[in-house]
């Protein structure tokens, strides 16, 4: 990335002299360390680090990082203009070195043992080293947030757990800034002075501001028509930075005055507070929401008047919020790795004893880097001492040992993990006898039991559908269908329809086809079941999602099928409507829908939906018995699944349910019959819905009239 400003660098740092005129809005542009300031940084990771500890209880605390970027617009910013207002130039390779050394080894660090981590099936299942290795190699060249960006219409890749460096992707899009930030106010500059005879810091601020306007109208257009990439594309955060810029650079939008300062310093703490309780999945972020927590933080860092104690600049600079701050780029780094790596440990768990410990673990670990290779790095004679470049190519060679770690990592495991690809394929062509769901619906199989996992905990995560082109993503309105099966214009027409819990059948509905020789054709979108009621989500994912409905619509319409199997997550959030709950609107929609076809007198085979995790359970079977993974019922199974009350007394509509298979009385089961169930928190593995294949077929069977 630094190259990119290579070809401009020579002519702009060249600039010399100082403004003649127009800096008294501009001439103060701050100081090196605002105490305040290292308090909002407080805020900004606790927000994120409780977040991801306890989703459910501060759902918005996502936002720490746009408090972050805030700041880093107003430090970074001002630190670049003092240079530029006093020797008229920025020393590019002394700034870009000075970053490195500040940032780079820590973050290495953290990616260094991740990749380790990673390469060691015990600490890290095996099905997520590719996933893995890749984003910790995007993470080590800061292109981490192009990588999710690229790849966030993908539903299907975000079905299970994050990987170890999926935060990195804050920190690419804020080595982005530092690379372009630099060169912005340099060609405003330069502009200003060739030009315009103008002033440097006026020029930059007017570039600034004018690269912000359009970042925020780009963010907002963006995450209305793309929200999943909006999330981490680098030109629709840029605003946010520009906001912290703009205070920088105009000394005149501080508040010194006592009442203005102590106003918008607890204003801007309470707001940030309530956006970080009340926002939440739901949220259209980051778009025209974000610039609530965003203005919130400008006006905290506004407020600079410290006279009395109880004023936010003083409550915010106190010893605890200082040492947060302090530590708050390592304890970002640290607590997301332990997250995601601490569930597969044998000892610990996911009790709230275990939360507590582990957000106290990285405190400490947080500290250690800060004290030992934060500190000593920045100041490290052997690179503060030489030219700027020997602290860059320094930063390179450790960035390609870390991706040389990750992919020596790959090479270590590829044998075993193509293996387990071959023992999955060997898997579902021939099962064991009384595997998986037959352990409980055959009666031959009563008191058969067996000890082995299968797939094996570590590669469940593998056992999925490969037709990933038959499933349409996010904000995708085509009703893209697949055909599979027998050619025989004769043969049985069957569908197969629904979201992800429809997808994950295909396989096994396949082979049905296949079997039976009849013909499948396939409608999946993810998150949008068949059905008429409108998702209570909005924007352009619920409103592809109707576009989507209607499309497929038409194609049933003049198509004709001798039976239609769906099925669908129990807890899609829908609009309520004219119905008295969401719920209530769902059955109803769930009948519209079907009425559609079996007015035709085309019969529709539906099924209970399978239980829901907290967290994928095979964290928990990699390192216990499989009797210590159950989970409460009361905890895992919906309530009231729409599917079941929609289903209830309609003509031509039948209803399977394995509650029985998955469940006792008391508890629901991560492993029946030897068959591991799930690939991760709530999608079945191919093995297991392999294992239902008879039911399955004999329910399309009896609805089509077909005898036994």
């Amino acid at each position: 990335m630094a190259t990119a400003g290579t070809s401009s660098r020579a002519a702009l740092r060249r600039l010399r002299g100082s403004d003649a005129q127009g800096t008294s809005a501009v001439q103060k542009v701050g100081s090196n360390f605002i105490p305040h300031v290292q308090g909002l940084r407080a805020i900004a990771v606790l927000a994120v680090v409780l977040y991801h500890f306890w989703p459910g209880r501060l759902s918005g605390g996502y936002v720490g990082v746009d408090i972050f970027f805030v700041i880093s617009g107003f430090l970074i910013t001002a630190h670049l203009a003092r240079e530029l207002n006093a020797t008229g130039r920025v020393n590019l390779g002394q700034f870009w070195a000075r970053r490195a050394r500040r940032l780079l080894p820590a973050s290495l660090l953290v990616l260094l043992f991740c990749a380790i981590v990673a390469a060691i099936p015990v600490l890290s299942p095996l099905s997520q080293l590719p996933a893995e290795l890749q984003e910790i190699v995007a993470s080590t060249f800061y292109v981490e947030n192009w990588f999710l960006a690229l790849n966030s219409a993908d539903y299907l890749a975000h079905a299970g757990d994050p990987t170890m460096v999926q935060h990195y992707w804050s920190l690419s899009l804020e080595e982005q800034f530092y690379v372009l930030w630099p060169l912005i106010m340099l060609f405003a500059a330069w502009i200003a002075v060739k030009y315009f005879r103008g002033s440097r810091l006026r020029a930059a601020a007017i570039a600034i501001g004018v690269v912000s306007v359009a970042s925020f109208a780009f963010c907002v257009w963006f995450t209305a028509t793309n929200p999943a990439p909006a999330y981490f594309v680098t030109f629709g955060r840029m605003w946010q930075f520009g906001v912290g810029a703009v205070l920088a650079l105009v000394p005149r939008l501080r508040v010194s005055n006592a009442i203005g300062s102590f106003v918008l310093g607890w204003g801007g703490i309470i707001v940030l507070l309530v956006v970080i309780y009340r926002f939440d999945g739901q949220t259209p972020f980051p778009g025209y929401m974000a610039a609530i927590p965003t203005l919130a933080a400008a006006a905290i860092i506004a407020a600079s008047n410290t006279e009395r104690w109880w004023y936010p600049t003083r409550i915010l600079a106190i010893r605890p919020m200082r040492f947060t701050g302090d530590i708050s780029y390592s304890l970002y780094l640290w607590h997301w790795p332990l997250i995601i790596i601490a569930p597969s440990l044998p000892f610990w768990g996911l009790s709230i004893y275990h939360r507590v410990a582990l957000v106290g673990i990285c405190f400490l670990l947080a500290w250690l880097t800060k004290k030992f290779v934060e500190d000593p790095t920045r100041t490290w004679k052997p690179l503060t001492s030489r030219k700027p470049r020997l602290s860059l190519w320094a930063a390179l060679a450790a960035m390609v040992i870390v991706a040389g770690t990750a992919g020596a990592g790959w090479a270590a495991n590829a044998g075993t993990y193509q293996q387990g690809v071959q023992a999955i394929a060997q898997l579902r062509a021939d099962p064991p006898a009384c595997f998986g769901a037959a352990a409980v619906l055959d009666e031959s199989c009563a008191g058969k039991t067996t000890d082995e996992i299968l797939p094996a905990p570590g590669f469940a995560g593998v056992d999925r559908p490969e037709q990933s082109q038959c499933f349409v993503q996010l904000n995708d309105a085509r009703a893209v269908s697949c055909e599979f099966g027998s050619k025989d214009p004769n043969a049985k027409q069957i569908a197969l329809i629904g979201d992800s819990h429809a997808y994950q059948l295909l396989t096994t509905f396949q082979g049905i086809a296949e079997k039976e020789g009849w013909h499948l054709t396939t409608y999946f979108k993810g998150a949008c079941p068949w059905n008429t009621t409108p998702l209570s989500t909005g924007g352009a994912f619920g409103d592809a999602c109707t576009q989507y409905r209607a499309a497929v619509a038409k194609q049933l319409d003049q198509k004709h099928f001798d039976a239609i199997f769906t099925a669908a997550l129990s807890t899609t959030p829908y609009a309520a409507g004219e119905h008295g709950s969401s719920y209530d609107a769902a059955v109803a929609g769930y009948r519209e829908a079907w009425a559609t076809q079996t007015s035709k007198g085309t019969p529709v085979i539906t099924v209970v939906d399978n239980p829901v995790w907290e967290t994928d359970p095979n964290k928990c079977l990699r390192t216990r018995a499989q009797s210590a993974c159950d989970g409460a019922r009361s905890d895992l199974l919906t309530e009231k699944d729409p599917l079941r009350a929609a289903a209830d007394g309609q003509k031509d509509v039948t209803l399977l349910d394995f509650t029985k298979v998955f469940c006792d009385d008391a508890n629901c089961r991560a492993v029946v019959g030897g068959a591991n169930i799930y690939r991760d928190q709530d999608h079945i593995t191919v093995t297991f819905a392999n294992s239902l294949a008879p039911q399955y077929t004999a329910a399309l069977k009896s609805a089509m009239g077909i005898g036994g």
